[in-house]
């Protein structure tokens, strides 16, 4: 008898294009399975792959504004989740950094979450966001303050309506046991890498890509690239747009959002990819080292587990960690990047991106789903 497969992930909208997506795109290249989602506007955009696709959604579908994003009804993202009623699977997959993995299961049912990391505004960044939003200022942060405690609460109790959960690196794994109390198996995600151009002569700037919000500290970045007056460019947009262009000196050239083809051509040409974020695995440090550039990046999170320093891997470093988050240790690792040039080679970094491949990445999916099946039918 063949199985009947459902895959829950938050939202699916054009704007939300990150690692999550990437791994909801290949599980569905490899199982049969209806997709459902808080919100969805991907399947009516004729550039995306769900075009046209029948995907299951909330009451939050229907609020004002959704598809520029709902975490604005934080609150009502547990409940919403919770009204998905899918009893007509056998096997539940969901991919979550939110909500996802708090859907409804029945006891006869097989739920395996691959978990992206834990809440973040819930957990880590609780203290940023408050920080940083009006939400958290005055009566109204005392409020916010008690919706989060709850959502924390609810959280918890929802962890415990997975079966088997998957992290995607072993910095969330941790994270996972520390929120939860559960233990995890560690699949890292897919990287296109075969799709990604290769070049092993370089141009002279240097190139980061991301969203442009708080925690990826990209103003740290143009900081340090202010007073090394070295090229840089930067893709991406988000929230601190204006307040990186107010900080950039003419040496910093902001490109915004690109298309895909754009950012893959700025980061295989670039001299070196340069982030500052804490990431739970960090998908664009991997397509750096794919392209065969070098990376320069925070030590901490998932870039332990991707990126081969130079101060401990001589002969097959892939880039150079820099131990906080701080201009002057930005700074301080790009000058010993610019001395050390020839000790990265491209055509190493190439294949050591290769064990993160989505051919990888499919193959231990589906070897973990075999095995949930096997022990839920033979518990013993």
């Amino acid at each position: 008898m063949s199985l009947k497969y459902a895959l829950v992930h938050e939202w699916l909208t054009p704007k939300a294009t990150g690692g999550s997506e990437l791994v909801v795109q290949e599980i569905l290249n490899h199982i049969d399975a209806n997709l459902y989602a808080l919100i969805d506007f991907e399947s009516s955009n004729p550039e995306s792959y769900l075009y046209q696709r029948q995907i299951g959604t909330t009451f939050l579908q229907q609020l004002p504004y959704a598809h520029n994003g709902i975490q604005k009804y934080l609150p009502l993202l547990p409940l919403a989740i919770e009204q998905l009623d899918l009893r007509e699977y056998d096997v539940i997959l969901s991919s979550s950094h939110a909500v996802a993995k708090g859907v409804i299961t029945t006891p006869q049912q097989l739920h395996i979450c691959y978990c992206h990391t834990p809440m973040r505004y819930a957990w880590d960044l609780t203290f940023d966001y408050l920080d940083q939003s009006k939400l958290g200022q005055g009566a109204t942060g005392w409020i916010t303050r008690y919706l989060l405690h709850r959502l924390r609460q609810w959280d918890v109790v929802s962890a415990n309506r997975v079966d088997y959960f998957i992290a995607n690196s072993h910095h969330t794994a941790r994270r996972i046991w520390r929120c939860y109390r559960r233990e995890s198996t560690v699949i890292y995600p897919p990287v296109n890498v075969d799709n990604l151009p290769f070049f092993s002569e370089k141009a002279d700037f240097y190139v980061t890509v991301s969203r442009l919000v708080s925690y990826k500290q990209v103003s740290l970045i143009v900081k340090a690239f202010n007073q090394l007056q070295l090229p840089l460019v930067i893709i991406g947009t988000g929230p601190e747009m204006s307040k990186i262009r107010d900080l950039a000196n003419s040496n910093i050239q902001i490109l915004g959002w690109q298309p895909d083809d754009v950012v893959k051509k700025y980061m295989a040409r670039a001299k070196a990819f340069v982030y500052a974020a804490c990431e739970d695995f960090g998908i664009a440090l991997v397509e750096a080292q794919a392209c065969g550039t070098p990376v320069i990046a925070y030590g901490a999170g998932g870039a332990l587990e991707t990126v081969q320093d130079l101060h401990t891997c001589m002969d097959t470093a892939t880039g150079i960690f820099f131990r906080t988050q701080t201009t002057a240790a930005i700074m301080a690792a790009v000058e010993k990047f610019e001395i050390s040039q020839g000790c990265f080679h491209p055509e190493y970094m190439r294949s050591h991106a290769a064990q993160f491949s989505s051919r990888v990445f499919g193959d231990r999916y589906l070897q973990f789903i075999d095995k949930c099946q096997k022990e839920k039918i033979s518990p013993n």
